[in-house]
């Protein structure tokens, strides 16, 4: 079992935060695993949730418009618009919540991916940026560091079976 890094820090003063992970794959398949649709929809919930994208055009101007749907059902909508691609290595999008005709709910924040890989162990180094500091404590307080570690996670498991 290889150590890997996996740090997750709450910068209030800034409106930021930053999640740097490592995964034991290959950045192709990491990248993959973020951009494509069939294979996002297969991790990016905390279990027992699912991820449902409705609309996913990953290109710059383009947009995911999916939802992460409870056990019972209940969906939870987001909007992520894309704003910049440097393919295998970085991209960025405005996330916002949104009702379920795919109009957000502003202020959202912003997210910078940034991926690199070095003895087949890709780091995702991601910057979260909010605009207000009211969106970034509402995201704490709904247990987003629980979550996207849960999430993370999943993407962990699923690298390890799609990489065999």
């Amino acid at each position: 079992m290889k150590n890997l890094l996996f740090d997750f820090t709450v910068n209030k003063s800034t409106k930021t935060v930053y999640v740097n992970r490592q995964f034991d794959a290959e950045l192709d398949l990491v990248w993959d695993a973020f951009t494509k649709q069939e294979i996002l929809d297969q991790w990016w919930a905390p279990k027992p949730w699912v991820s449902k994208t409705k609309v996913m055009d990953f290109k710059v101007g383009g947009h995911r418009f999916y939802a992460m749907v409870s056990p019972e059902g209940q969906e939870h909508w987001s909007i992520q618009e894309y704003t910049a691609i440097s393919p295998k290595t970085n991209f960025k999008y405005l996330n916002a919540f949104a009702d379920k005709d795919a109009n957000p709910n502003l202020p959202g924040s912003n997210w910078d991916l940034n991926f690199s890989e070095g003895s087949g162990i890709t780091e995702v180094r991601i910057t979260i940026y909010n605009e207000s500091l009211e969106r970034m404590e509402q995201m704490i307080e709904m247990g987003f560091e629980g979550g996207f570690t849960m999430t993370l996670n999943e993407l962990d498991n699923l690298l390890s079976t799609l990489k065999k």
